[in-house]
């Protein structure tokens, strides 16, 4: 389900309210990609008994969310009828320890603002450590790495090109190891930054999307084009070096470097390459399609019109 941004989780809930009287449900629980806090704590989830409705925040249950999830509805659900009941309702301790037992991203339940409202919530710095990494996975970094394709044509280009020329080889050969980390950092560091700017990633605080909100969002789509870019210059590096083998005769490079040279010389050199031709990668960047790259921005999101369900709409991509 796709919540108003500036609602957060209240938001949220009511219009999971109206739907589920709308369809004369009994209860209802719905799964947002939308990560939520409450009590300075990520909120992993929130029950409602006055409106027999409740939410889960998959980012909030981290890498392992579907095993999570289909542990996660039974506790709410039940949670749901047995406040709405006759029954006593079990004392706060001993149902924040049935919570944690089956939702082992919880750690602690309290009250809402209503009576029979509670609301789930994980450890503070454990806790966001598992909404990040469950935003990274939402965003798909598969997705992402296979979509910047051109990126990845245009660093082999830039790379291919480089290898031929004997002043790239004396450079890595002069240089070393930390100066050789420090240019690879800057030059992924750089092309992440590129493809926030030239494709206009950046969320900025509003109305509609709080500063806190914003800054997740942002942190999200860091850490995915991070880990996209990271992985796609190890394949460039490991193609480098076994182009580099191939073409680069070990005589040549001898004469070259007026030394004796080994597998190393030729990982220096690959090395080396493949962070020059992150440039090159970061201008073939720029002829992706806007919608592919997008893809790996948090703020954006494919989203059908309405619920996802069969009176949904079609599918279309807008921010979340």
């Amino acid at each position: 389900m796709v919540p108003r941004r500036d609602g957060g989780a209240e938001a949220l809930l009511d219009d999971l309210a109206t739907r589920r009287t709308d369809d004369q449900w009994d209860v209802a629980i719905c799964l947002t990609d939308l990560p939520l806090h409450a009590e300075r704590a990520p909120l992993v989830a929130q029950t409602s008994a006055r409106r027999q409705v409740g939410l889960i925040s998959l980012p909030a249950l981290g890498l392992s969310q579907t095993r999570s999830v289909r542990a996660a509805v039974p506790e709410l659900v039940g949670r749901l009828l047995a406040d709405a009941s006759d029954h006593r309702v079990p004392p706060a301790d001993r149902a924040s320890d049935e919570a944690r037992r089956q939702i082992p991203a919880v750690r602690r339940m309290i009250g809402g603002a209503d009576a029979g409202e509670r609301r789930y919530l994980a450890s503070g710095l454990i806790g966001r450590a598992r909404l990040l990494t469950g935003m990274v996975r939402a965003n798909r970094p598969g997705r992402a790495l296979l979509g910047l394709s051109k990126l990845l044509v245009g660093a082999f280009g830039t790379a291919a090109f480089a290898l031929t020329t004997d002043t790239i080889w004396q450079m890595g050969d002069a240089l070393g190891g930390l100066r050789l980390a420090v240019i690879m950092v800057l030059g992924l560091s750089a092309l992440v930054a590129w493809l926030i700017i030239a494709h206009d990633l950046w969320e900025k605080p509003s109305r509609e999307t709080p500063g806190e909100l914003a800054r997740l969002f942002n942190l999200g789509t860091i850490l995915t084009l991070t880990l996209a870019t990271a992985v796609s210059y190890v394949v460039l590096l490991v193609g480098t070096a076994l182009v580099g083998a191939l073409l680069i005769d070990t005589s040549v490079l001898e004469q070259v470097l007026q030394r004796p040279v080994n597998a190393s010389d030729y990982l220096t050199l690959a090395w080396i390459t493949s962070s020059l031709a992150t440039v090159g990668g970061a201008i073939g960047s720029g002829l992706e399609n806007e919608e592919t790259v997008r893809a790996a921005a948090y703020g954006y999101h494919p989203q059908p019109g309405g619920w996802r369900d069969e009176k949904g709409g079609g599918q279309s991509r807008t921010r979340r």
